[in-house]
């Protein structure tokens, strides 16, 4: 996670309101209305849950702000009492969101909990981080930002559908309904990106979107050194912003894919030199942005990005 850009807290209103569609604001109860209140790290994994429970469930994210960073929030009172009152919590574990745990004590005990990146499988014995550090491009290391990951994404809906039907019994059927359909057009998705890439390379400015790109068969030929200096919000080596700028001016590379929550001027430099050498840049982000409905439309919208970007 990089600084983020100062700009995107404009639009942190809007993403609110697109969160209250979710079913709730921080710290608020149910109102009284029979539905479950569910606690979501992120605005991201929160809309997952509404797209299984639907009306039946009352969503409230911590992050929900395109500007906050989970790295290194620090919770309030408010989501305290939030997460308190939950009788779901969902969270993507990994190293990612380890504000959430905090915020799990005796208190919550009763609350059914959903960790994304364990149900992921792929911590492969890195508790997980990425695997070590080299110097050389990488394509299939451990990476946390598991809502990237279509299976994953799945796999989570699922356990929504059983943990909301353990709840609701009499709602089991509809949960489990809704979950079903979600797989299917994660199905879709998931069809429309597999191997759109194979055999070409692109470039990433942090990476966000790495299972995708690992599901359309591209080869990462972002230097290690970069990535990580990106991620660590360090400066980026001159041989790494070297080389970047050589697979872009010669045309090395299809894309760029670029998260744009993240501020950092090389990384401006790199997005600037794309454009002027007719390098398509692709735009990813962390959590929901502005005029999204779900998770679907927004991945969709990535998907399509992404797949029309490789295809030329």
């Amino acid at each position: 996670m990089t600084v983020r850009n100062a700009m995107l807290g404009a639009v942190a209103a809007v993403t609110a309101v697109a969160l209250t569609a979710c079913g709730g604001s921080p710290g608020g109860d149910a109102g009284g209305d029979g539905r479950i209140k569910v606690v979501a790290s992120t605005n991201v994994w929160g809309s997952v849950v509404k797209a299984v429970g639907g009306d039946d469930v009352d969503v409230t994210a911590i992050i929900n702000d395109p500007s906050g960073d989970p790295h290194s929030y620090e919770s309030k009172p408010s989501d305290v009492a939030a997460v308190r009152d939950a009788r779901l919590v969902v969270f993507n574990g990994g190293g990612y969101d380890d504000f959430f745990a905090g915020l799990l004590t005796a208190e919550t005990e009763g609350a059914r909990k959903i960790e994304a990146f364990p149900l992921s499988g792929k911590a492969d014995g890195h508790g997980g981080t990425e695997e070590p550090h080299s110097a050389e491009p990488h394509d299939h290391e451990v990476n946390e930002h598991v809502w990237y990951d279509l299976p994953t994404v799945r796999k989570v809906a699922e356990q929504a559908a059983a943990d909301l039907g353990g709840i609701a019994p009499d709602k089991k059927a509809a949960f489990e309904a809704n979950a079903a359909d979600f797989g299917r057009r994660l199905d879709d998705l998931a069809k429309r990106v597999d191997g759109v890439g194979r055999g070409k390379r692109v470039l990433e400015t942090e990476a966000v979107a790495h299972y995708l790109l690992d599901a359309a068969g591209v080869e990462n030929a972002t230097p290690e050194s970069f990535s990580n200096a990106v991620e660590a919000e360090t400066d980026i080596p001159a041989a790494a912003l070297a080389e970047v700028t050589r697979l872009v001016d010669e045309k090395q590379v299809v894309a760029i894919v670029d998260n744009v929550q993240t501020e950092n001027s090389a990384v401006k430099q790199v997005v600037t030199k794309a454009g002027q050498a007719g390098v398509p840049v692709v735009q990813v982000t962390e959590t929901l942005p502005e005029g999204v409905t779900g998770y679907l439309d927004w991945m969709t919208k990535q998907v399509d990005a992404l797949a029309g970007a490789l295809r030329g």
